[in-house]
């Protein structure tokens, strides 16, 4: 993969801002109609409409993710409505999507907000399949969230198609048969990220860890502790901060007499913008020397969004992102055409992720000629895929995690306008970060449960 920088000039944001108002084999082989119709499962669509539930968090700490994650499925399902320019539809490879809904069903959604909590997103999933009947719920931008709802999707019966979530419990301790991955996880991002920094910063260096309290920010700091300790940095300390902290200064302070020359904030969403900023411009650690080197500050896991919202701070930071709009090929340039002229701004990685993932479910139900969770679970196991922009994807069968090359990424210090903001460095291939599923346990459960239907 390749990348065009040339496709967001401030004309054409301006023109699109308009808008906002206004051949690889199968993994599965399926005989079309041999499934017995009458199989009972968890709301089974009967009439001529099938219902999505997205869960989504409209407030909390990555509500801006989560906007911009509605933003995705909305043009998702307006695509596969058969309306607008079709977005990737076409292009997903292979592929049994038609255009005209899920089996021939035009496709609805509900909403909810998950408030970044974890007890709240599982209420509003629960609502969404008692109340709203949804088939499939999608979205969430904590893995926290991801984890509770996909438990209860399993019980349910109702398929969960992950949104933004990178904790490695999601498709490792905690994965669920009921549940999928299209993001990569927080492993990934060390194996990645690792051998970048050293290269960069030098193999003598000793990182302070800040880590949000949750399942995420556990093994996103496990990761990078041994992504580091391997290239032969040594970690002075690790500190937890409680989600949504939004002054981070109690925790940075610390930082300044422990002896670390590097930090390395594992926050996401609003608590990273405000722990960066703080660390750059209150505490002014960049301009800092330490153990005669420069300070330096590392974020591992970065979003545009995210880029946004830090402003002049994010410049020079290193991280890893799961995918770009600026990305040279077809699927990523299509994607960014369709959702700027209908939002006015390119997608951020949350809404490419959401996008795919809608995407997917669907072309699975049509594959697999059926809604039964079991075999439209089969068709999506082990399915290799292209198109969606990530360049060649596995969705490996053994956890249901996705594989595809990941990006190691550096806030611009001259970006070309409001969204650039990110360059990638480096395009790590799929084989280096794919690993044995057994090393992060869990067991996936059955196909077949009680659910909602029983």
């Amino acid at each position: 993969m390749s990348i065009d920088t040339t496709g967001w000039s401030r004309r054409r944001l301006l023109k699109t801002g308009a808008a906002v108002g206004a051949g690889l084999a199968l993994p599965y082989s399926f005989v079309r109609g041999a499934w017995a119709q009458d199989k009972a499962f968890c709301n089974n669509p009967t009439g001529d409409t099938v219902t999505l539930g997205f869960n989504v968090p409209q407030s909390g700490p990555y509500a801006d993710e989560g906007a911009d994650e509605l933003r995705a499925f909305q043009l998702a399902v307006k695509h596969l409505n058969g309306e607008g320019d079709g977005g990737l539809v076409p292009l997903l490879k292979p592929s049994s999507l038609k255009g005209n809904g899920i089996l021939g069903k035009k496709v609805a959604f509900v909403t909810g907000d998950t408030q970044t909590k974890s007890d709240a997103a599982r209420a509003s999933a629960k609502r969404m399949i008692e109340a709203d009947k949804v088939i499939m719920i999608s979205g969430g931008s904590s893995s926290g969230v991801a984890v509770a709802v996909q438990s209860l999707c399993q019980d349910a019966g109702v398929v969960f198609m992950a949104g933004l979530t990178h904790s490695n419990d999601t498709t490792g301790k905690d994965k669920r048969r009921y549940g999928f991955r299209h993001f990569f996880n927080a492993y990934q991002s060390g194996v990645a990220l690792g051998p970048v920094l050293a290269e960069e910063y030098g193999k003598d260096r000793k990182a302070y860890h800040l880590t949000a309290d949750y399942t995420w920010g556990w093994t996103q700091e496990e990761s990078m502790k041994n992504a580091t300790e391997e290239q032969g940095w040594e970690t002075v300390q690790a500190v937890r901060t409680p989600l949504g902290a939004g002054d981070f200064s109690q925790y940075i302070t610390p930082v300044l007499n422990s002896g670390a020359d590097v930090l390395i904030l594992n926050h996401y969403g609003g608590d990273m913008v405000n722990s960066l900023r703080q660390a750059v411009t209150q505490f002014d650690l960049r301009n800092k020397q330490a153990n005669g080197k420069q300070f330096q500050i590392v974020v591992p896991l970065i979003s545009e969004l995210m880029a946004e919202g830090a402003g002049d701070a994010i410049k020079g930071i290193l991280g890893t992102a799961n995918w770009d709009w600026k990305l040279d090929n077809e699927a990523s340039k299509t994607l960014t055409k369709s959702f700027g002229e209908a939002y006015g701004r390119p997608p951020s990685q949350a809404a490419q992720t959401c996008y795919a993932q809608t995407l997917l479910y669907a072309n699975a139900a049509e594959t697999a000629g059926t809604f039964y969770p079991p075999e439209l679970i089969k068709a999506l196991e082990g399915y290799e895929f292209d198109g969606l922009g990530n360049g060649p994807t596995l969705y490996r069968a053994d956890d249901h995690q996705c594989f595809k090359d990941v990006l190691v990424v550096r806030g611009k210090e001259s970006p070309t306008n409001q969204f650039d903001l990110l360059e990638v460095v480096k395009i790590v291939p799929r084989d280096t970060v794919t690993y044995d599923p057994s090393i992060f346990g869990g067991e996936l459960g059955p196909y077949d449960v009680k659910g909602c239907a029983a």
